[in-house]
């Protein structure tokens, strides 16, 4: 997809809004199966504000909750989901879903350890065309603000590293998944989980990098 085609996607939610006001929301896909899609309130909105003060990209402080079949999916061009549990979504979400992908939109997945199974079998049904691969450390999500040396390993859960993996259509990045990391836990406020601000500072600028990356392909 086009660097045009993705900016088309971002400006249907800047068309609504007076030009002074912010351009991008990052939006929580609400999901079915049963899986915790709410997990971590403070996530978004710590890297909300991280992104508003290191970068210069319009992005609204509200963090809105969306599911795949809602009318106003294609507002928000940049969805994030987590969670512990089950994923799973219907044919007509798969449908619905692969759309808003291919057309310029994104998907930032975090394994909070626990939906990595039933996520896997979701994106084979969306792409089985385009299976998940490593993002290779040259890609520019790793560095667009920060320069990272990969994804950090923020929480420990079966001891496996981190790795990012991603999809691409038509070589361009769809979905971004951050497997045995928990950049989302790490991005929390500090004190909700006993780890070092070095990690909080690493799952920000992760955060950070990938929001940057996709607004300025």
């Amino acid at each position: 997809m086009s660097c045009a085609a993705i900016l088309f996607v971002i400006s249907l939610v800047a068309a609504a809004l007076p030009a002074d006001k912010c351009e991008l929301t990052i939006a929580r896909l609400r999901y079915g199966g049963g899986g915790d899609w709410y997990n971590g309130p403070s996530s978004l909105p710590n890297l909300v504000d991280a992104v508003k003060k290191e970068t210069a990209i319009p992005v609204c402080d509200t963090v809105a909750v969306v599911r795949i079949m809602d009318p106003t999916l294609f507002h928000y061009p940049f969805l994030y989901m987590t969670g512990h549990g089950n994923v799973h979504f219907s044919p007509e979400e798969r449908v619905r879903l692969r759309t808003f992908l291919v057309n310029g939109g994104f998907l930032l997945a975090n394994d909070d350890y626990g939906m990595d199974k039933s996520f896997r079998s979701e994106m084979n049904a969306l792409f089985p065309e385009n299976p998940l691969v490593i993002v290779p450390l040259s890609h520019p999500i790793y560095s667009s603000v920060h320069k990272l040396a990969g994804l950090p390993k923020i929480h420990e859960h079966d001891g496996l590293p981190a790795k990012g993996l991603g999809i691409f259509f038509d070589n361009r990045l769809v979905v971004f998944y951050a497997f045995s990391s928990d950049i989302g836990d790490g991005m929390e406020d500090v004190g909700v989980y006993p780890d070092p601000p070095v990690l909080h500072r690493a799952a920000l600028d992760m955060g950070v990098n990938i929001v940057a990356w996709f607004f300025n392909p």
